[in-house]
């Protein structure tokens, strides 16, 4: 039997509510993009009922929410990209974010549904989407005449390196857009996971939580515990076999890693295939029994080595955790040059899962 990803819902829900205690003053945006980071889209819909609303990357994935009968507002955070993608908005009632000058000639070309609340995204320092500061006014102009969008636009914008307190660039962008935020005195959106936990500043009408509700810190050099975080997947398998080896065998591929000494060496039933990092080096900790042992030898599709060597009663069988429980997903992701958000993303569909906390 191969590996499954154990999702805690009650953990879940632990991590809204800290958001929420983080941020007391400010609504919640929860965020499940990209399949909620590999938790899965509509469990996670179900899960967050807590949350003042949801928000979503892309269209098609807030359409797939109210086709599932999801009612909470829904923040589309791309925005729609054509007239086809408008419509679906407007049907649906979704809200909007307005990042480019195309966004709004649709808009003004009009659509058949209820005007959208639409949130006019600043570019205060990412560079990725939105409208430059000396640019906001005109926009803002346009959209605000404009029957189709809904009277009181919004503000949002988002952090760059607000994950590492150090850095200059988080007040920089709290300079630029605070300035806009006091000119129009309207809703703003400022804080992600990591203004929400680094920056107070940042905490404005509204918030968006998005890495830290699935247990994983963003700020750098810190785990999701460190925060008041639980982990939610669990990525778990078995030791599917146990070699002895003498000293100066090669383990897997490559010949990467070479035995120290005679010792036994265990296979672990997963891989790049179930989504495990292809790159991870070897030390990477992995848990046996509960207990922390290191990766040798490169990581293959549907295996993994490890050593043994302090386990000496280890066993075929015995359960393995990749990363979640016990393992924090950001001491298996800094070593492979990644970040948590990409371990989670990257779960294959042969992975099995199993909801708990329901």
């Amino acid at each position: 039997m191969g590996p499954s990803a154990r999702i805690d819902l009650s953990a879940l829900r632990h991590n809204l509510r800290r958001a929420r205690e983080l941020a007391a003053g400010s609504r919640t945006y929860a965020v499940i993009k990209a399949n909620a980071y590999g938790h899965g889209l509509l469990r996670a819909a179900a899960a967050l009922d807590e949350s003042d609303a949801l928000a979503v990357a892309r269209v098609e994935e807030a359409v797939a929410l109210r086709e599932a009968g999801i009612e909470a507002p829904l923040l589309v955070l791309e925005g729609f990209a054509d007239r086809e993608e408008m419509q679906f908005a407007a049907h649906h009632s979704l809200e909007v974010a307005i990042q480019q000058p195309e966004q709004i000639r649709l808009l003004q070309q009009g659509h058949s549904g209820s005007p959208l609340v639409c949130w006019l995204k600043v570019d205060s320092g990412m560079h990725r989407l939105g409208f430059q500061p000396e640019a906001v006014e005109g926009a803002w102009q346009q959209l605000s005449a404009c029957d189709a969008v809904a009277p009181g636009v919004r503000l949002m914008t988002h952090f760059s390196s607000a994950d590492d307190p150090s850095d200059p660039c988080t007040r920089e962008q709290l300079a630029r857009f605070g300035a806009l935020r006091a000119r129009y005195g309207v809703d703003c959106s400022i804080a992600n996971s990591a203004g929400i936990i680094g920056w107070p500043d940042s905490h404005s009408e509204w918030v968006r939580p998005g890495i830290m509700l699935y247990g994983a810190s963003p700020m750098l050099g810190r785990t999701g515990e460190q925060e008041g975080l639980r982990p939610v997947m669990t990525l778990g398998t078995r030791l599917l076999a146990i070699n002895h080896f003498r000293k100066g065998s090669p383990i897997g591929y490559g010949a990467t890693w070479v035995c120290p000494e005679d010792m036994r060496v265990g296979v672990v039933a997963a891989g790049y295939g179930d989504g495990y990092p292809r790159h991870a080096p070897n030390g990477t900790p992995v848990l046996v029994n509960g207990s922390r042992v290191p990766l040798v030898g490169r990581v293959s599709m549907d295996m993994l080595t490890v050593d043994l060597r302090s386990q000496p009663e280890a066993q075929v069988g015995d359960p393995v955790i990749l990363w979640g429980e016990g393992l924090p997903a950001e001491q298996v992701a800094e070593p492979a040059g990644t970040i948590a958000y990409e371990l989670f993303c990257c779960v294959t569909r042969r992975v099995r899962v199993e909801t708990v906390g329901e």
